[in-house]
């Protein structure tokens, strides 16, 4: 016995300590050691010492002498022989025995899976009423991973998303789950297992394009409701959403274990918005587990099967993607036609390249290679894209050398906001560069433009979604690349109209100045549609605060006896810096906001710059409204002369409306005391010493240049539009 024993079992642990014996043997405690020592004995001392600092501790006499012990304890012993295995991940508490975990899942599993047992939804809902918390008891419910395994809100892996507690990126997740299902035939109950591809959505209004593009791969969404603050904002924005792209929608109640949970009202407030039967509101609380047993039979049953045909040539949509340093760029993709294999050949619609696919899998919920994917089917694929402009979000990926139908793709983004970015130091362009080039494959919503500016020398002109989507690219910038920039003044995009009828686009306030030899007649800006609930008693700030803010009010109800819904028509720049915040102050942190793009209505608009001993400083120019426009520039003067250091020269700060001064404030000049020496005497003498002085700071200044710290530009971001 012994000697069967340690034969058996020692050519697994030779094998495993001549490759990779330093990785496995962290899996193992020393309790474990001490139960399988007999094993460890039979290895040789310079193969173990190595791979397991703790092996080192115990004296070699002393080691063999405690083997060769326990080899004769377990050879006189009547119980069978424990054989080693490689530990296996523990099962959820919640997951019933069927749902086990899957060390990794094959091509000929995913075949078994026809798209009349697919199930391909997303949950939505607004900010913090518990996506990503529901999202990682589905996982754990259906063995994908094991409770307590890893991170809380498993899906959002970004620095940013952890830090903020906001989801930024969509993922994508396959779970496998058994239903019963009752059977005409044999009268009855089937046990069939079916494959459900989950995809967590961002809850911020910035966010609302990769809600819409996840939800082009969906047949169905979950949408989540929080039991105490009922139907929000963005809950209103991504139910249109979804509706729009005619899904179909569950209603979740979530957080039913509050103390303040209401879900009577809340349902009441989903038939009335929604029209939204209340009999199909399923209440669940992901946080404790309670009735999450019925989430997922009701995904099987209310959402339908993927359209699609399998015996066609392979078409997939091109859903998102991200570059990896070893790989290139990883595509995410939804097979609508036909089945993609390893070493097929694809080609892109929109660009006519093809590339051959190297790897193919899905997301279970890392990438798991599969070598194929079939009709319904959501998962990713490596081509070789080492470009991103290759990659494009939407594209229709096909089979080689066949002829398809472009599939429908995604409506144009339409950027709110631009802003430039430069590096902290000009010497890191072409580093800043290749972060932005990375960077925005992994998020296609952002534009980007080379541009040049005579203060910050060489940068980018970029456009976002919304101010919240600039902070977390630039936090990106830092945390993922190690890149330090400096942001300029955030704008909107404005039409202006000249004497000779031409109309120009205007992105950057400095490029206004190129057409001097026109006169302006006439000016656009672009406008939103908020929508804003509220509590009641908040009703007469909120009014104030829009009507400061040139807004146009809409619509005016409320929703049940204690919320009202607000819409106004608001212009973009009176929104986009501080809006949001003076709405949560005033209300004590219970209105929601949401917004979506309207139409450019005619305004007084003026272009106001920043002078520095009257040179202009491009990259702090802004288009404002001519109303608030000494306020404002009152205000940037201000922050400027704290932020600015003193030279040995005076510094004279300027904000000024073409050659009218509005603001200005003067930083006084450091100066040596030249009187020092002078112990009495004669005052010409004084005098003569101070007007020498006097002409050096002259010369100075003329050829001085004023540096302008990052933190201004930073300071200069926090202005308020409304001020």
């Amino acid at each position: 016995m012994d000697t069967n024993l340690c034969a058996e079992d020692m050519g697994w642990w030779e094998y495993n300590a001549a490759h990779d014996f330093s990785r496995r043997t962290s899996l193992w405690t020393t309790s474990t050691y001490a139960t399988h020592r007999p094993f460890f004995a039979k290895i040789p001392l310079r193969t173990l010492a190595p791979a397991a600092p703790w092996f080192r501790m115990a004296g070699a006499a002393a080691l063999r002498r405690a083997a060769r012990r326990a080899v004769r304890t377990l050879a006189n012993s009547s119980a069978p022989p424990r054989t080693i295995s490689l530990p296996e991940r523990l099962l959820s508490s919640q997951a019933s025995p069927e749902h086990r975990p899957r060390p990794g899942v094959s091509g000929s599993e995913l075949g078994q899976y026809p798209p009349e047992r697919i199930r391909n939804f997303s949950i939505i809902a607004h900010v913090d009423h518990g996506k990503s918390t529901l999202a990682d008891r589905l996982l754990e419910l259906t063995g994908t991973i094991q409770k307590g395994h890893g991170q809380p809100q498993y899906l959002d892996k970004l620095q940013v998303e952890r830090e903020r507690g906001i989801t930024v990126k969509a993922q994508t997740a396959t779970m496998f789950y058994k239903h019963a299902v009752e059977t005409s035939e044999s009268h009855g109950t089937d046990n069939p297992s079916y494959l459900l591809n989950l995809i967590d959505t961002p809850g911020h209004v910035d966010f609302s394009y990769e809600v819409s593009r996840s939800l082009a791969a969906c047949q169905g969404a979950l949408l989540v409701v929080d039991a105490a603050q009922g139907v929000q904002a963005q809950t209103i924005a991504n139910f249109y959403l979804a509706f729009e792209s005619n899904l179909s929608i569950i209603p979740v109640i979530n957080k039913i274990d509050q103390p303040t949970a209401d879900p009577d009202n809340v349902k009441a407030q989903l038939k009335r918005l929604f029209d939204i039967d209340p009999s199909e509101a399923l209440l669940t609380s992901a946080k404790t587990g309670l009735g999450l047993s019925q989430v997922l039979p009701a995904v099987i049953e209310r959402i339908p099967c993927p359209p699609g045909s399998c015996d066609s040539p392979v078409r997939m949509l091109l859903l998102d993607s991200y570059y990896d340093e070893y790989k290139g760029v990883i595509c995410h993709v939804a097979i609508v036609d036909g089945a993609m294999r390893k070493g097929d050949k694809i080609s892109s619609a929109a660009t006519g390249r093809t590339y051959e696919v190297f790897d193919v899998g899905i997301m279970h919920p890392e990438l798991t290679p599969t070598g194929v994917l079939y009709t319904g089917q959501v998962g990713y694929v490596i081509t070789g894209m080492r470009s991103t402009k290759e990659a494009r979000i939407g594209d229709t990926l096909h089979q080689s050398k066949s002829i398809v139908e472009p599939l429908p793709g995604f409506k144009p983004v339409r950027h709110m906001v631009f802003s430039g970015v430069y590096p902290a130091d000009g010497s890191d362009f072409e580093a800043l560069s290749h972060a932005i080039e990375k960077l925005t494959c992994n998020d296609a919503s952002v534009s980007v433009a080379k541009e040049t500016s005579t203060a910050l020398g060489m940068g980018f002109r970029c456009g976002f979604l919304g101010l919240l989507h600039m902070d977390v690219f630039h936090q990106r910038l830092e945390q993922e690349y190690g890149a330090q920039v400096i942001s300029t003044i955030p704008t909107v995009p404005y039409i202006f109209e000249y004497g000779d009828d031409s109309k120009v686009q205007i992105e950057n306030p400095a490029a206004l100045s190129l057409n001097t030899g026109k006169r302006v007649t006439a000016c656009w800006e672009p406008t939103v549609i908020a929508t804003i609930l509220i509590p009641s008693e908040y009703v007469g700030p909120v009014i104030m605060l829009c009507s400061e803010r040139r807004g146009e009010q809409q619509e005016y109800t409320f929703i049940d006896a204690h919320r009202a819904l607000l819409k106004y028509r608001l212009p973009l720049r009176e929104i986009i810096v501080d809006f949001y915040n003076e709405l949560k102050s005033i209300t004590s942190g219970y209105a929601t906001f949401d917004y979506e793009d309207s139409e450019y209505q005619k305004s007084d608009l003026v272009k106001m710059d920043i002078l520095l001993n009257g040179q202009p400083v491009d990259a702090m120019a802004t288009i404002i409204h001519n109303q608030k426009a000494q306020k404002v520039g009152r205000e940037l003067v201000d922050k400027l002369k704290k932020y600015i250091e003193r030279q040995m020269f005076e510094i004279t700060i300027q904000a000024a409306i073409g050659s009218k001064v509005i603001a200005r404030e003067t930083l006084s000049a450091m100066r040596k005391n030249v009187l020092a020496k002078c112990y009495g005497g004669d005052i010409t003498r004084k005098k003569k010493l101070l007007e020498k002085q006097k002409e050096g700071k002259k010369r100075m200044k003329r050829v001085g240049s004023v540096d302008i710290p990052q933190e201004a530009f930073h300071e200069l971001l926090k202005v308020s539009s409304s001020k």
